[in-house]
């Protein structure tokens, strides 16, 4: 029969086993930074082709199977507000008039970070990163905590709250499931008659946006949004105009959000696994003399 006192050891000198495992690994991940999967695949978005059509919103909704929209796809009075992404439209298009420059259309969607907020903030690791360049979303571990709205720094991920008995999360996945899977572009990206959005390797097109900025210095402002924004994202965007003048974030850091917290981050396991340690090294003094007298009577009732 084990003693009170062997097991309490064991218990102590697994505890600091774990808490130093945890620091070292904590370390480790603090001081890495996930730099993306070589061949995962985006799309470069031209906002000077881009017409307002929303031929982009029908195919998403028809794709995704998503609710028919209030208003229909070709009635521009949309526009009159600035829209964003909900649980029935994962992706919208607004309309900017811009001072002394012709009007411009972008389209919004998730951006598929790198290195995403959403999933950092994901305590039951709702979301996942794939290889293919999507930010996918689970709704079987999904506890509803909404932490992933408030860390998104594009504000993207939407709440259902149609179904109080079921609320999920609703976002663009990059048509993950029907489409990139298997190496074909999203739904919005093949029925665009413009040719605003390109799809292709993320790698890729980096240079390509480059090349049409060098090509055509007078048509485009010189940044590729999204090349370095948080880290880098899967989507990114080449515009005529200032960013923040179509709606993006023109202050936005180009590290991950996740180094924001990411000393913090490396703390919290230490703590979870040196707590048990303590507690037990706690009680072992707190009953230290009891032990002396009392471990045959002990042994006794275990």
């Amino acid at each position: 029969m084990i003693e009170r006192r062997d097991f309490l050891k064991g218990c102590l000198a697994c505890g600091v086993t774990a808490a130093t495992v945890s620091v070292a690994s904590g370390k480790a991940m603090a001081a890495g930074s996930f730099e993306g999967y070589p061949d995962a695949m985006g799309v470069l978005v031209d906002l000077t082709r881009c017409v307002g059509c929303r031929s982009c919103e029908a195919a998403c909704n028809a794709e995704q199977k998503l609710p028919e929209p209030d208003l229909a796809f070709d009635d521009t009075s949309v526009f009159s507000d600035k829209r964003r992404t909900t649980e029935k439209a994962y992706t919208v298009v607004n309309k900017y008039q811009v001072a002394d420059k012709e009007t411009l259309f972008r389209k919004i969607q998730c951006n598929h970070c790198t290195e995403p907020a959403c999933l950092s903030s994901c305590f039951v690791n709702a979301y996942t990163k794939t290889k293919e360049g999507a930010v996918i979303y689970n709704a079987k571990v999904c506890v509803g905590c909404r932490n992933c709205m408030i860390a998104c720094p594009f504000n993207i991920p939407a709440y259902s709250y149609s179904s109080p008995l079921n609320p999920l999360v609703k976002k663009c996945i990059f048509c993950y499931d029907t489409r990139l899977k298997d190496g074909k572009p999203p739904a919005c990206v093949d029925i665009c008659p413009q040719q605003v959005m390109t799809f292709g390797r993320r790698a890729d097109l980096i240079k390509l946006g480059h090349d049409r900025i060098q090509a055509n210095p007078a048509k485009y402002v010189d940044k590729l949004y999204g090349e370095k924004a948080v880290g880098g994202t899967s989507w990114m965007y080449l515009s005529s105009v200032d960013f923040d003048k179509v709606g993006f974030d023109g202050h936005i850091q180009n590290e991950p959000i996740i180094s924001n917290v990411k000393d913090f981050l490396g703390f919290v396991p230490m703590v979870l696994s040196i707590w048990p340690a303590l507690f037990t090294g706690v009680h072992l003094l707190a009953t230290k003399n009891k032990d002396g007298h009392h471990d045959h009577e002990e042994g006794d009732h275990q």
